[in-house]
């Protein structure tokens, strides 16, 4: 019984080490211009791991366009950005 319960916890423990690892890391930028029309934003972002795209500048959506009124041209931001619906989004907003 020992031995399973030891078991057990080893292999939480692993799986919850995997699931950190996976998180996603904020990336930091600079709002270029923001387009509350459209709905979108343009940032000069450093490198993007999870989408394993170099530093540039890019026009991204926003999850929800209420961030969009937290932006200010000029501010430093950090943010994540993934792939919804085949286009790159802004998902979260410190």
């Amino acid at each position: 019984m020992h031995k399973i319960v030891t078991l057990a916890l080893a292999s939480m423990i692993a799986v919850s080490g995997a699931t950190a690892a996976l998180a996603t890391e904020y990336t930091k930028g600079v709002v270029k211009k923001i387009d509350l029309k459209a709905g979108k934003v343009t940032i000069i972002h450093d490198e993007l791991v999870n989408l394993e795209m170099p530093a540039m500048t890019m026009v991204f959506k926003t999850i929800d366009t209420a961030m969009l009124d937290k932006m200010k041209e000029g501010e430093n931001i950090e943010f994540i950005a993934d792939r919804v619906k085949g286009k790159l989004t802004v998902t979260e907003l410190k």
